[in-house]
């Protein structure tokens, strides 16, 4: 590709006003047309068409809701985002470098806990778990339950092998457990599960990524697990990149 004279196109997309919104809110959480208009006080078809313009640069993705299929979950594809604006700067000068962050454990200033919930609690949120924990180096205390519990998906356990973390000893949870428990942030993988998450203590950050059981009898056997759990590390590291630093509030996003 001519970074060159894509640049300029990158600029002009993500520099309209709404479609700026649309990314910032999108960079929070995985989120439906509905949701979207109302977070950003615009008609459904403006979003729509403003998504359409997203999508159609590889920036946003949808997936059909497996709690309502008449719903779609949008994405925004934070890695191909930071590529192309790294792109862009070095298109306008070889001086102007996106520096990612570091790979070492995030820094932060006070203990953060998160807590990662699927329907079954047998192979998503127990990947991400350990990912979370693993990639932090102990920095985030993770924790993972379900709606529905079911045993540890032995998959999930070789995937995880694979990348070198062993989920063997994990045991799956019904949600109810850690009802009284207070987390920074409650992140929900299954469109299901997020529509009977309970609250938390506290009003922990509410956080939905839409990602497929990679269990499911169309999700083609063992090569979705470690494609759920490559999906889930990328997620994670922008995750934590950003756990230390204040989330921008929508007022100003608006603007």
């Amino acid at each position: 590709m001519d970074t060159t004279s894509s640049a300029p196109d990158l600029l002009r997309l993500v520099g309209h006003p709404l479609r700026w919104r649309l990314l910032t809110e999108l960079g929070r959480s995985d989120r439906t047309v509905h949701e979207l208009t109302g977070l950003v006080g615009e008609r459904q078809n403006l979003v729509s068409y403003h998504l359409g313009k997203l999508r159609g640069a590889g920036l946003v993705s949808g997936r059909r809701s497996s709690a309502d299929g008449r719903d779609t979950y949008y994405t925004v594809d934070l890695a191909c985002l930071r590529d192309q604006v790294a792109a862009t700067g070095t298109a306008l000068h070889p001086g102007l470098v996106l520096v990612p962050p570091p790979e070492s454990a995030p820094r932060l200033t006070k203990p953060v806990r998160v807590l990662f919930l699927c329907t079954g609690n047998s192979s998503r949120s127990q990947m991400a778990e350990a990912l979370a924990r693993t990639r932090s180096e102990g920095a985030v205390d993770a924790r993972s339950a379900g709606s529905h519990p079911k045993t540890l998906h032995p998959d999930a356990v070789r995937a995880m092998r694979e990348q070198g973390m062993d989920i063997s000893g994990q045991r799956p949870k019904h949600l109810d457990e850690l009802l009284g428990e207070r987390f920074d942030r409650v992140i929900t993988l299954c469109d299901r599960v997020r529509e009977v998450c309970p609250e938390f203590p506290g009003h922990p950050e509410a956080v939905h990524w839409s990602i497929p059981d990679p269990a499911r009898p169309e999700g083609g056997g063992y090569p979705a697990f470690p494609r759920t759990a490559a999906e889930l590390d990328t997620r994670i590291g922008f995750l934590l990149a950003g756990l230390d630093r204040p989330t921008p509030s929508r007022a100003t996003s608006a603007h």
